[in-house]
């Protein structure tokens, strides 16, 4: 049976965000073309939706949907004057949120967070929403944790994503966790977009623009996927980019919004799961040709941005069995 997901649309939302959900999610197929998912959009009463645009859509569902829903997603809007005043949501909207179940995924798209901080589902938790309104959404609810430097944050039932196209990054994101990297990479492809952009929105952040606009770390950041197996320093990376370790370091988290070494950690992870996904290669194996050097630095990194083992993310995503394993 496909994972049930319902879009919540309310007055107000942005067009080009409330489709994102179906499109990618009706992209995430098995081998056969099966979906894995069946997308439902719905609306308070069931009524047309006022879009931000100057037109409205009509919506086949009421917010019963959100009842039967897995997955619950917030699509994008813009947070009204009374909840910016009070921190508390219309009724209405309010009463639509409890009829999701105890267990049921929910997910916010941009400014939606300011609806699941206002219902009270960030209390206690890290969050992010598009960079523009981060301080505003911290100073409103100071019990959330605002990060503004992501692209999306998973907490595991509650998510939410940075603004406009971050809401295809945190899609894909569910599909991989769902369903592993093969899949979401397929879907990426028919949705031509990438399976997974490197860095957070602080590179979209407005920057004054420097000087020297021909020095980028793009060449370097491609010469250091390509050798992922080797040991990579700061120095490494910032003597190959002809610059100062400072000055690297400055430029890359310019453009990537992230660390050097941490991007490589995260690239490494990423290329790590993708080989126990996709291959029967042993895990030491595997920590070798991703430059964790020995199973013990691989396990570490998993349990700290993963919260589990190799072994055991191989096993949640059906991998091949591992070589000599038979």
């Amino acid at each position: 049976m496909p994972h049930r997901v319902a879009v919540l649309a309310l007055d107000g939302v942005l067009p080009l965000d409330l489709g994102i959900p179906a499109r990618v999610f009706n992209e995430a197929c098995e081998p056969d073309g099966t979906r894995l998912y069946s997308v439902t959009t719905c609306s308070l009463g069931g009524r047309p939706v006022r879009t931000h645009e100057d037109y409205r859509i009509v919506v086949e569902h009421d917010e019963s949907a959100l009842e039967t829903a897995d997955t619950v997603v917030l699509a994008t809007q813009e947070p009204g004057a009374h909840l910016l005043a009070t921190g508390e949501l219309p009724r209405d909207v309010a009463a639509a949120l409890d009829r999701i179940g105890p267990r049921t995924r929910i997910v916010s798209l941009c400014t939606s967070a300011f609806l699941l901080a206002a219902a009270g589902l960030l209390d206690g938790e890290r969050a992010t929403t598009h960079w523009a309104l981060c301080d505003a959404l911290a100073q409103l609810f100071p019990q959330v944790e605002v990060d503004p430097d992501v692209l999306f944050v998973d907490n595991g039932r509650i998510l939410t994503s940075a603004g406009g196209a971050a809401g295809i990054d945190l899609c894909l994101h569910l599909v991989r966790r769902d369903h592993g990297a093969a899949i979401a990479s397929a879907a990426a492809r028919r949705c031509v977009v990438a399976p997974w952009r490197e860095g957070g929105q602080a590179q979209f952040i407005e920057h004054p623009v420097p000087h020297d606009t021909d020095r980028s770390t793009l060449a370097t950041r491609q010469w250091a996927l390509d050798r992922l197996a080797d040991p990579i320093t700061l120095d490494d990376m910032a003597r190959h980019s002809h610059m100062s370790a400072r000055t690297f370091t400055r430029r890359f988290r310019s453009e990537v919004g992230s660390s050097p070494l941490k991007w490589l950690a995260q690239q490494r992870i990423a290329h790590a799961r993708l080989l126990l996904e996709s291959t029967a290669l042993p895990v030491a194996r595997i920590a070798t040709a991703c430059g964790f050097g020995d199973p013990v630095a691989l396990r570490k990194h998993f349990y700290a941005n993963l919260g589990m083992s190799p072994l055991a993310y191989r096993r949640a995503h059906n991998a091949p069995e591992p070589l000599g394993a038979r």
